[in-house]
Parts: structure tokens; C-alpha cells; sequence
């Protein structure tokens, strides 16, 4: 007979089956588990080195492609403005740099610049609009023509676009008293800061746009001022191109609001203008706008491509 002493020593030994059994496959568990995810660390880590790699390689091309159009440049565009003028204007929130190595390139390409004109944000501002009609209104010189049911800013455009630029050679690079009663009365307003002398009458235009696109309620409305500001520059010169950032071609930015807009068959705009490339690129499109030929360019939606094709030929201008 079977004692309980014997079903005892059974039990017990069926138990300490079953932990070996449970601490041996746990084990042997645990190592898999450890082992797959050991290489899959060490795939991972392998790919981002390779990323890292190849972003370091892109980089150092970026660089030497940017050096070589920033030593290049001036001999890019030498001429190819000569015997123009051109205005600067700055929008609010434009990058600085930008607007200075534009007017040191134009410079190179035989154009004068008469000065810069800095558009203030009070401008732009909803409760202003009333006073910018009265106000542009007020200052329309006679040869002036506001469009038909124009907006307050697109008679702001119009009447700060006859003080700016010209297509007249004759007027070319003389001040007027009624271009400078409008400047001095949109300065006295705070609605525009100028320095240089901005009322000689520029040929050509370049408006810098806002590094970032306008995110506050009412943004849509800024973009809009300002392209009838471009609009009306273009009309009232031999040409004009917008130029910003990448950004600037994003949804919300002045260049992609443009682009969708009327105005993109007449003014050229360019959403690299922060890069030396994209420098040489803005010259080349004024160079097209004195021909007639509008463009848009850059890497940005609704960009025709990086540069004019095929580019303006070097000395010819228009």
C-alpha cells in the first residue's frame, strides 16, 4: 500500500519540476528576448549614424554651393540692372540681412538704390483703414489713378507707388513735391518709416517680405494690403519682385498668398531670397520684369522652378 509519506515525496517532486522547468525557460526567454532587441538597438543606432552621415555630407554641398554663388554673385549680375534704380521696401517682421545684401547685389548690377522704405505695422492695423483712405485720398497726386471700387490699401499702394517709381527715364531719379508731401504725410501718420532718399522715382521695386507669415486673426487681411502694395508698385515702375524666406511660401505667408492671388501674373516673387543663391535669383527676375516677364521661383508651392529658364542674358536690360 501506497503511504502518504510516498504522495508527499510525488508532490514536492512535481513541484520543483515545474519551477526548474519555469526558471530554466524564463531564462532561456529572457536571453532571446534580450538578443533580438540587442541587435535591433544596434541596427537602429547603425541607421542614425548613417543619417547623421549623409546629413553631414548634404550640409558640407548646401555650404559649397552657397559659397560659391556668395563669391560669384557680383560678376553673376554685373550689368545686368545698369542704368536702373531701385527701391527697397521692408514689411513688417522682413529680415534685415536679407534687405542688405539685396541692395549691396543690386548695387552690383549697376542699379542705384534710392533708398528703403519700411512699411509699419500700425498700417496694417484693422481700425486704421478708415484713416488710410482718407489719408491716401488726401495725397493722390494728379497723375495717380485709384483702380475701380478700390480698398483703402489698394489707394495706399497706388498713391505711395507714384512717389516711389516711375517708368519715365525723365523722372528717373528726381523728387517731386507731391511724392515727398505723400511720404512725409504716411510718415507723419506712423504708418511708414523711409531712409535714403526713397522719392527719387526707382524704376524697379524689391518688397522683402515677413520672415514668418502673419498667425493673428486678420492676417489674410495684412498679406492682402500688401500685395496691393506690389500690385501697385509693379503698375506704377518697370517691374517688382517679392522676395522672403521659404516661410514666406507657406501656408499663411505673403508669397503663397500672392501666388493664389491676382497678382501673380504680374509681380515675380522669390522665396529663397534669405540664401545668396536665391540673391542672384532676384536680380535675374527684375532683369525678366524690365522684358515683361513675370516669374515665380524658388523651391516653395507654386514656385515654376529655382531660377528664370532659360536666364536673362548677362548685359541685356530690357
Amino acid at each position: 500500500m501506497i503511504d502518504f509519506r510516498y504522495h508527499l515525496v510525488s508532490i514536492v517532486a512535481i513541484f520543483l519540476a515545474l519551477a526548474l522547468g519555469i526558471v530554466l525557460g524564463s531564462t532561456t526567454l529572457s536571453n532571446s528576448v534580450s538578443d533580438t532587441l540587442r541587435q535591433q538597438a544596434n541596427q537602429a543606432a547603425k541607421t542614425a549614424q548613417q543619417a547623421r552621415d549623409q546629413q553631414r555630407q548634404l550640409q558640407h554641398r548646401v555650404n559649397g554651393q552657397e559659397q560659391f554663388a556668395n563669391v560669384l554673385s557680383p560678376q553673376i549680375v554685373q550689368n545686368r540692372l545698369k542704368g536702373q534704380s531701385v527701391v527697397m521696401v521692408e514689411t513688417p517682421g522682413a529680415g534685415e540681412d536679407s534687405i542688405e545684401q539685396l541692395s549691396e547685389l543690386a548695387k552690383n548690377a549697376g542699379a542705384a538704390v534710392t533708398g528703403r522704405v519700411t512699411i509699419q505695422k500700425k498700417l496694417l492695423d484693422d481700425d486704421q483703414q478708415t484713416t488710410v483712405d482718407e489719408l491716401a485720398t488726401q495725397l493722390k497726386a494728379d497723375d495717380v489713378e485709384f483702380p475701380d471700387n478700390a480698398s483703402a490699401y489698394a489707394k495706399a499702394g497706388a498713391v505711395l507707388a507714384g512717389a516711389l517709381v516711375t517708368k519715365d527715364a525723365a523722372k528717373s531719379g528726381r523728387e517731386d513735391a507731391a511724392g515727398g508731401a505723400v511720404l512725409n504725410g504716411f510718415k507723419e501718420a506712423g504708418y511708414i518709416t523711409s531712409s535714403g532718399k526713397p522719392g527719387q522715382h526707382a524704376t524697379l521695386a524689391v518688397l522683402v517680405s515677413p520672415a514668418t507669415p502673419y498667425a493673428h486673426e486678420g492676417g489674410g487681411g495684412d498679406n492682402d494690403a500688401l500685395i496691393s502694395l506690389a500690385s501697385a508698385l509693379d503698375a506704377a515702375g518697370r517691374g517688382t519682385v517679392v522676395g522672403g524666406p521659404s516661410t514666406s511660401a507657406q501656408e499663411g505667408g505673403l508669397i503663397a498668398a500672392l501666388r493664389d492671388s491676382d497678382a501673380e501674373e504680374s509681380v515675380s516673387t522669390v522665396d529663397v531670397v534669405d540664401t545668396p543663391s536665391g540673391q542672384v535669383v532676384t536680380i535675374l527676375a527684375l532683369q525678366n520684369e524690365m522684358s515683361g516677364k513675370t516669374g515665380q521661383y524658388g523651391t516653395g508651392a507654386g514656385a515654376g522652378g529655382y531660377l528664370p529658364s532659360p536666364a536673362p542674358t548677362a548685359g541685356k536690360n530690357g
